[in-house]
C-alpha cells in the first residue's frame, strides 16, 4: 500500500487532468452511443427517428469505424500543431455534432452529423492515450494505465444510468436531453482544458503535416508486412464483430422481445426504492439500464479477473475470454427471459475482462524487439474493422431474421391484412397496434405468437458462431504460425 500511495504521489497534475478528460469524454460517448439503436429505429411517436434496422446497422457501423480508423491521421495532426489546440477543435467539433444529431431527423443529414462526431472523437482519443503515456514511466505505467481503464469504465457507466433517466422524462422531448448530456459533458471538458491542461513535453515535428500523415501510415504498411502480425488481427476481427453486438443489436432486441417487468417486479420485492432507481415509469427496466451492468461489473472485478488470468499465458487468456463472451452473448439472444438475459451478460462482462487487457498486451508480445510501439499502432485496426462488420449483422442480417417490424410485416402478408404502411402519418406503434387489433391479440400476445412462429432468437447462432470461429483461428494461429514465440 504504501508503494502504491508513493506512485500515486508521482504523477504530475496533467495526468489527473487528462483522466477526468476521459471520463467526462466516456460519458458523454457512452451516454449516447449505448441507447444509439434505440433512438435511431424506434417509433416515431415517441421521440426517435423510426428508421429501419438496415439503416441504423449501416450508419452505427460505417461512422464509428471511421472513427477507429482515423486516429492514425489524427495523432500526427495533434503531433504537429499540439495537444491543447487540438483537444479544443476536437470538443468544439464533438458538441456541435451531438447539437446537430439532436435537431436533424432526416436519415442523411443524421449520419452526416454523426460522422461529424466521429471525427471530433477521433481528434481526441490520441491526445489523451499520449497525454497519459507521456505523464508516467516505466515505475507508473502499469498503475498509471491501470486507473486510466478504470476511469474509461466509470464514465461508460456513469454516461448510460445519466441517459436512461433522461430519455424517459418525457415521451417526446426525452431524447433531446441526452444529447444535451453530452452536449454538457463536453463543453466541461472545453472549460478544463483551457484552464488546467498543461501540454505535457513532446517532440516536435520539423516537418511538414502531409509528410507526418504519410510517415504514419507508412509505419502501419511496414508493420502490416509482417504476415504473423496481419493474421493474428485479422482473426480478432471476429472477436470485435461478436463483441459489439452488445451495442449495436442487444438494446433493440431488448427493447422488441424481452418484458423486463418481471425483472422489475423481483427487484420491487426486494427493494421498492432499487426497482424505482433502476426502472422507469412503466414498471420495466430499459434495456440500456441491463445493458450497463457490464460496465458496471469491469469497474467492480476487473481488478480480480486479471489477476486470475494474469498467470495465464496472454493467447490463452485470449481465448478463454472469447470463448466465455461467446456464451454470454448467446445466453443474451437465446432467450426471451429476462433472468438469463441478466446471467448472460454477467458472462459476457467476465469474458471481456479476461479478454480486452490481453489483447493490446499479445500485439506487443509478437513484435520483433524495437518495434512494439510500431505494432501497437496496428491494434485499432480490427476494431475498426469489427465495428463495420457488426453494422451488417446488426442491420441487414438482423432485419431479415428478427427485426419484429420486418416480421410483422410478413405475418400481415401473409394474413391479407390491409394496414398502412409506417410513414410520418401512421408510426411503428400505430402499425403495431392496429396489427394486434385486426389479428385479435394483445400487445403482449402478439409479441409472444411472433416469437413462437419466428424464432428470432436464432440470430445468436451466428454471434456465438464468429466467437468460437474466432477462437478456433487463434488455436491454429498459435500452435502453427507462432509456433517459435
Amino acid at each position: 500500500m504504501g508503494k502504491f500511495s508513493k506512485i500515486i504521489k508521482k504523477f504530475p497534475k496533467v495526468f489527473w487532468v487528462a483522466n477526468t478528460m476521459e471520463m467526462f469524454e466516456r460519458i458523454a460517448w457512452y451516454g449516447l452511443f449505448t441507447v444509439l439503436a434505440l433512438y435511431l429505429t424506434n417509433s416515431t411517436d415517441t421521440g426517435a427517428l423510426g428508421f429501419s434496422q438496415s439503416q441504423k446497422g449501416l450508419m452505427m457501423g460505417i461512422v464509428t469505424a471511421i472513427l477507429y480508423l482515423l486516429p492514425v491521421i489524427t495523432g500526427a495532426i495533434a503531433d504537429k500543431i499540439g495537444y491543447k489546440k487540438i483537444l479544443i477543435v476536437a470538443y468544439s467539433i464533438y458538441a456541435s455534432g451531438y447539437f446537430m444529431m439532436s435537431y436533424f431527423t432526416e436519415y442523411y443529414s443524421v449520419f452526416a452529423a454523426f460522422l461529424w462526431v466521429a471525427i471530433g472523437a477521433a481528434l481526441f482519443k490520441p491526445v489523451i492515450s499520449a497525454t497519459i503515456a507521456k505523464t508516467t514511466d516505466d515505475e507508473t505505467s502499469s498503475i498509471g494505465f491501470g486507473i486510466f481503464y478504470m476511469i474509461v469504465n466509470i464514465g461508460g457507466f456513469i454516461g448510460p444510468f445519466i441517459a436512461s433517466k433522461l430519455r424517459h422524462m418525457n415521451n417526446n422531448t426525452g431524447w433531446r436531453f441526452v444529447f444535451y448530456m453530452s452536449i454538457v459533458a463536453l463543453v466541461i471538458n472545453l472549460l478544463i482544458v483551457i484552464l488546467f491542461y498543461k501540454e505535457p513535453d513532446r517532440e516536435k515535428s520539423k516537418s511538414k503535416l502531409i509528410d507526418t500523415i504519410k510517415t504514419s501510415l507508412s509505419n502501419i504498411y511496414t508493420a502490416l508486412k509482417d504476415k504473423k502480425l496481419l493474421i493474428f488481427l485479422f482473426i480478432m476481427i471476429g472477436f470485435w464483430t461478436m463483441f459489439n453486438q452488445l451495442f449495436y443489436t442487444l438494446p433493440n432486441f431488448i427493447n422488441q422481445w424481452i418484458d423486463t417487468s418481471a425483472l422489475y417486479n423481483s427487484i420491487h420485492k426486494i427493494s421498492p426504492w432499487l426497482a424505482s432507481f433502476l426502472g422507469t415509469k412503466q414498471h420495466d427496466i430499459a434495456p440500456e439500464m441491463l445493458i450497463n451492468l457490464d460496465a458496471g461489473l469491469i469497474v467492480l472485478l476487473q481488478i480480480i479477473v486479471s489477476t486470475i488470468v494474469m498467470k495465464l499465458k496472454s493467447v490463452n487468456a485470449i481465448i478463454t475470454g472469447i470463448i466465455i463472451n461467446a456464451i454470454g452473448i448467446g445466453l443474451t439472444f437465446a432467450t426471451n427471459n429476462p433472468f438469463y438475459l441478466i446471467f448472460g451478460i454477467f458472462i459476457f462482462a467476465i469474458g471481456e475482462m479476461a479478454s480486452s487487457p490481453k489483447f493490446t498486451e499479445y500485439v506487443g508480445k509478437i513484435a520483433p524487439k524495437g518495434k512494439e510501439a510500431l505494432y501497437m499502432g496496428t491494434s485499432f485496426l480490427p476494431v475498426a474493422a469489427g465495428n463495420f462488420f457488426t453494422g451488417f449483422l446488426s442491420g441487414n442480417v438482423y432485419q431479415n431474421l428478427s427485426d419484429k417490424t420486418s416480421l410483422l410485416k410478413i405475418e400481415i402478408a401473409e394474413r391479407g391484412l390491409e394496414i398502412p404502411e409506417i410513414s410520418k402519418n401512421f408510426t411503428q406503434n400505430q402499425f403495431f397496434e392496429e396489427a394486434a387489433k385486426q389479428m385479435n391479440f394483445s400487445s403482449i400476445e402478439l409479441t409472444q405468437y411472433l416469437w413462437d412462429t419466428y424464432n428470432p432468437s436464432q440470430i445468436w447462432y451466428i454471434f456465438s458462431a464468429i466467437g468460437i470461429a474466432t477462437v478456433i483461428g487463434l488455436l491454429i494461429y498459435d500452435k502453427f504460425i507462432l509456433k517459435n514465440k
